[in-house]
Order: C-alpha cells, then sequence, then structure tokens
C-alpha cells in the first residue's frame, strides 16, 4: 500500500480530487487533481528554483471537501495540508514558491510576509513531524 519516494521537502497532490466544489472533471473529463499535478511538475521543470522541492502524486488525501489539495512536508519539519486551488499554472507557481521557502525554514515555519498571494486562505491543517508537537 505503501509506495518508497524520495525523503527531504515535497509537495504531494491528491491527483484525484475535483476539479472544483462543484465539479468532478473539467471540461475534457479530467480530475482537477490530475490537472495540478501536471501544473506542479511543468512549473517545476521550467524553473529551476524549485530543483530542492520534489513533486510527488498519490491518490486521495482525505481533504475532499477542499478540492485540488496539496500535502507539504519534509523530514523534521511541520507539514501543512493546502486546498482549493484552481488546478493551473499560477496556482502551481504559488505552491512551489511557498514550498521553496519552506525547504529553507528550520522547522517548517514560513514568515507571513514570504507566504505567496496565492496561497493565502488555502490552509486547512498542520500537523507536526512524528516525535513533536508543534509550539
Amino acid at each position: 500500500m505503501l509506495k518508497a519516494v524520495p525523503r527531504g521537502a515535497a509537495v504531494v497532490a491528491c491527483n484525484t480530487c475535483r476539479h472544483t466544489a462543484d465539479s468532478r472533471d473539467d471540461a475534457d473529463g479530467v480530475r482537477g487533481g490530475a490537472r495540478l499535478v501536471a501544473a506542479l511538475r511543468a512549473a517545476r521543470g521550467s524553473d529551476p528554483r524549485y530543483d530542492g522541492v520534489e513533486v510527488q502524486e498519490m491518490a486521495c488525501l482525505f481533504a475532499c471537501s477542499d478540492h485540488c489539495t496539496i500535502h507539504l512536508r519534509a523530514p523534521g519539519k511541520v507539514s501543512y495540508i493546502l486546498g482549493r486551488f484552481t488546478p493551473d499554472e499560477d496556482a502551481a507557481r504559488a505552491i512551489l514558491d511557498y514550498a521553496v521557502h519552506y525547504a529553507a525554514s528550520e522547522h517548517g515555519r514560513v514568515p507571513f510576509a514570504d507566504w505567496p498571494q496565492g496561497v493565502k486562505g488555502h490552509f486547512i491543517t498542520r500537523s507536526p513531524p512524528e516525535g513533536y508537537v508543534a509550539e
């Protein structure tokens, strides 16, 4: 049931997420999560600033009421679930821009002044790394 992936900072995107709150698929019959994964991979491949952040995918993050969700994680850091994204290049770049700051942070906390506009209002949860709780 589990598949090994590279350790390190990663954006794990739900590839089965709804396209919008009201629609599972887009006009071409493609899920929003699949579109978001494609946008994240295209953005990552087009800018070397994103090289330190992996883009990974999995089916269902169980955040179905918050379509187009991602899990931002790294060993020893607080992780975050974000959602309600439009599965496009702008969202992908905002996610990856935030992920670059996250990867550079000591514990996963990024100062609000460094948050791209495109991630504000998209945070759903945060989780402490194993063996810790956040202060």
